[in-house]
């Protein structure tokens, strides 16, 4: 049982938490909410000891606690998966999972690498992962690494689970896996406190509702007794409306074509084209293949076979620095690595794709710069202490909407957006939502990656399906729903005369 009471953070001048209160009682499912920058991920640092409270109570068990850090939450029972990943790419699977616990056999402790790949092979097998223990953990896909974060945590024996977006980059089914085992520990007296953006998955599990607003404790509420319209309400103080906008966009000439692109083996000739003005939406379960495609599209990874056609003329798209002089832009799904240097401040990030616009010569004009900053910010709504922030201190939603930021400044003709709302609260999606759809109004061309089929459907005017690296079909608006999107990424046969060939 954990009970928090009266606490307050602030981070310089800025209050971020006053006089919040949560509570969890043993086998229950929390659910903590709360748009971007709402505090949820620093009451829950403060919890586990990476933040010192400014005041307030923690109680675990009836007994007030204060940890110094992580370590000693996990041995007082409270484990935690963190929203942005922990995994060393240059270690296996296994010893990422054994990291700091590696088992050891004899007087002199030699690690046990026999067990330790035998117990972890053992464990990804209960989750759905199939991967060899051995494989370097940096080689997998952010949705293989979430579920290695996603054991590590399961297999502390933890009386407290606290999971941070922990399905974000995970498909439905990989999700239904999770949820089951879940509930198996729940069963066993295990609690968790839930934090997601996505409504359905939160009154699908949660038993009780708890929900933040710029650092202020609003309510709790018991998930059988709420409704997702009163949550989001109490999430952003309003009424949000239809979560979808309506296209406006007419879609116009074909600007990119894709003939027979290979890259073994994580795909194999893929075709498709998209118009000017159209989003274009790629579904999939995890590993089929849609991420490598479009960073093979961005340069990213060097193509094996095939043709990529802009505005009808033959392309060789060797490097991101290519794409970016064909004004095509990208937005990775692993913001961490591929989206922002988080060590540097957000200026500095909005600075990286827009030097042109903000140097003279050799030097960088810091008017420029400052009017650089305060457009994207404004423009986005990204919640901020200033423009000399670092990156890294941002809440996920937040890092996401400065990657964005940086491209739409830009001005892309082709715009790729790989799980372009992975970790961003319902607010913050609408915004993007709305972004994507004036874009498209303005002629530029996007490509979206998503592992939610409703946010698919919502903003696709059509939709290609991969499966196992093969493009199975493409359907049209009219033929989008989640069976038929779901028949074809998990291997169905063609049904209809939608075919995915150019």
């Amino acid at each position: 049982m954990i009970e928090m009471s009266g606490i307050d953070k602030s981070f310089g001048n800025v209050q971020v938490l006053k006089e919040v209160q949560f509570s969890i009682q043993p086998g229950e499912i929390h659910a903590l909410m709360g748009e971007n920058g709402a505090g949820k991920s620093t009451l829950i640092k403060i919890l586990t000891g990476i933040h010192k409270k400014d005041a307030g109570q923690i109680k675990v068990n009836d007994h007030e606690v204060a940890y110094k850090n992580p370590q000693e939450a996990e041995q007082d029972g409270i484990a935690v998966i963190h929203q942005e990943l922990n995994i060393l790419p240059e270690l296996s699977v296994a010893e990422n999972f054994y990291l700091g616990k590696e088992l050891t056999v004899g007087k002199a402790g030699w690690l046990n690498t026999k067990e330790m790949n035998r117990r972890t092979a053992e464990v990804m097998s209960h989750l759905g992962l199939n991967v060899k223990p051995t494989t370097r953990a940096g080689s997998l896909s952010v949705g293989q690494q979430q579920i290695i974060e996603i054991a590590k945590a399961l297999e502390t024996n933890a009386d407290c689970i606290i999971m941070d977006e922990p399905t974000a980059a995970l498909t439905d089914r990989e999700i239904d896996t999770l949820f089951e085992i879940i509930r198996e520990l729940q069963q066993q007296g295990v609690a968790f406190v839930y934090i997601s953006h996505r409504m359905e998955e939160i009154f699908s599990i949660c038993d009780r509702i708890t929900v933040l607003r710029d650092g202020n404790y609003v309510g709790t509420k018991k998930s059988s007794e709420s409704n997702i319209d009163e949550i989001i309400q109490m999430m952003v103080g309003r009424e949000l409306g239809d979560q979808f906008p309506e296209l406006t966009s007419s879609p116009g000439e074909e600007k990119l074509t894709v003939k027979g692109l290979t890259k073994r083996p994580f795909f194999e000739d893929v075709s498709f084209s998209v118009r000017e003005g159209e989003i274009f939406g790629i579904a999939g379960l995890m590993g089929a293949g849609r991420s490598e495609v479009v960073e093979t599209l961005f340069g990213y990874r060097k193509k094996d076979e095939g043709d990529i056609y802009l505005d009808g003329q033959l392309v060789n798209l060797k490097s991101p620095t290519e794409s970016m002089y064909h004004k095509i832009g990208m937005i990775s799904e692993d913001r961490k690595t591929k989206g922002l240097i988080v060590d540097f401040s957000i200026k500095d990030n909005l600075n990286l794709t827009n030097l042109d616009e903000i140097s003279t010569s050799t030097w960088i004009s810091s008017q420029k710069e400052l009017a650089l900053y305060e457009t994207l910010i404004k423009k986005l709504d990204v919640k901020t202490s200033g423009p000399n922030q670092a990156a890294k201190s941002l809440s996920g939603g937040n890092q996401q909407k400065v990657v964005i930021a940086k491209w739409i400044y830009q001005q892309p003709k082709i715009l790729i957006l790989d799980e372009p709302t992975r970790g961003v609260d319902v607010g913050a999606k609408k915004e993007i939502y709305q972004i994507m759809n004036e874009l498209a109004k303005e002629g530029v061309t996007i490509i979206m990656i998503s592992s939610e089929l409703p946010e698919v459907i919502g903003l696709s005017s059509r939709v290609g399906v991969m499966f196992e690296g093969k493009m199975m079909t493409i359907l049209e608006r009219s033929e989008l729903t989640e069976e038929r999107i779901m028949h074809y990424a998990m291997g169905g046969e063609t049904i209809g005369k939608q075919q995915a060939n150019v």
